[in-house]
């Protein structure tokens, strides 16, 4: 496997390891990302002392703290990363409040939505593991939701993310044949409230836009296909290798699979596939279930844009099945885990990259 030479490295030290890259791998990675190292300094009090050493370990450790900034040059995403951040004071709630309050929320309306919800004009799909209702209060014209049988969003299993997946794909079809000139599918799992949820239950949200994509993926289209343009690659091929050359990307049964260098937030995963089928499914359970069982990861987003139903004036080629994947941070804290600077610069992220890919190869291993 490339990448294992860089042993524990860490993202504070990715300016030294895309240098150490050979030159092939070190330019296709420039093409895309442009990355940044500064130091931070600082004098603090002898006052807080003991402050910092309980939140940080030393005094010494925040003295000079180095920061870097990814930054994708193709659709302008960027990330700071500084690991004293992780260690920054919260608020925190007792974890197990929240298996809690799951439970207190067992009973409403999506625990009986064949009573409890709408259902759109067209009826609903049903599957093994849940069933859909119209959205009462819609995204866009076509919206949907994929109610799980199963109320606690974080007990599932590959089995059922994948009837999920299919049931929504099911809804998508059944919405397209309604009115043949929506066929711009997405599909979205908002799992609490950390992630946006208004209902506990566990549940899914389907869409299907008319006229083009939604803005961040025709922007996410546009971009790949510019660069395509101008270097005569793929953009997602070498967006892929970009990442597999640092170890931060893998292959398993099909599916490439990478921590990705710009993250809208913590722990962001990107799948791509050549289509939304068995083995794509069975890495987005894997993904969720090291989240979840080895990560400790309660809230996340998951997002998957499956290609149009139909033909289009504008050009797909090359746009593989995307799922990206990232978690909201801890439940019980009162501190947003977004605010200004992932509203209008760049985001601010906790996690390294490389850690979140060292617990994915343990769970998924190299297939």
């Amino acid at each position: 496997m490339r990448g294992q030479e860089h042993g524990e490295k860490g993202i504070t030290d990715l300016p030294e390891l895309v240098a150490a890259l050979p030159t092939r791998d070190r330019e296709r990675f420039e093409r895309i990302f442009v990355v940044d190292s500064t130091i931070g300094r600082l004098n603090p009090t002898p006052a807080m002392s003991g402050w910092i050493e309980e939140y940080f370990g030393s005094v010494d450790a925040v003295r000079q703290q180095k920061v870097v900034r990814v930054t994708n040059m193709v659709t302008m995403e960027g990330s700071f990363f500084n690991e004293l951040r992780s260690r920054r004071p919260l608020v925190m709630g007792k974890q197990d409040a929240v298996a809690g309050i799951i439970e207190d929320e067992r009973g409403g309306p999506f625990c009986r939505p064949l009573e409890g919800t709408p259902e759109d004009t067209f009826g609903r799909v049903t599957g093994k593991h849940s069933v859909t209702a119209s959205n009462i209060a819609k995204f866009d014209a076509l919206s949907g939701v994929v109610i799980f049988n199963e109320h606690d969003p974080l007990s599932f299993t590959q089995e059922a993310i994948a009837d999920y997946i299919d049931t929504g794909l099911a809804w998508l079809r059944k919405a397209h044949e309604t009115e043949k000139e929506a066929k711009y599918p997405f599909f979205v799992w908002n799992c609490l409230w950390r992630a946006g949820a208004s209902i506990v239950h566990g549940h899914a949200q389907v869409i299907l836009g008319r006229d083009m994509h939604y803005a961040k993926i025709e922007g996410l289209r546009r971009a790949a296909l510019a660069y395509g343009q101008e270097t005569g690659g793929n953009y997602f091929d070498d967006l892929y290798e970009a990442h597999e050359s640092l170890g931060l990307g893998m292959m398993a049964g099909g599916v490439r699979i990478l921590a990705y260098l710009a993250p809208l937030k913590d722990k962001e995963i990107l799948l791509f596939s050549e289509t939304l089928d068995g083995g794509l499914k069975k890495y987005v359970y894997k993904v969720l279930d090291c989240y979840v069982r080895k990560m400790g990861v309660t809230s996340f987003n998951v997002a998957i844009c499956p290609p149009p139903l139909g033909p289009t004036k504008e050009d797909w080629g090359g746009f593989p099945v995307l799922v990206r994947i990232l978690d909201r941070g801890d439940l019980m804290s009162r501190t947003v885990d977004m605010a200004a600077m992932e509203l209008y610069a760049s985001s601010v992220v906790f996690s390294d990259p490389f850690q979140v890919m060292k617990a994915l190869r343990a769970v998924i291993g190299e297939e």
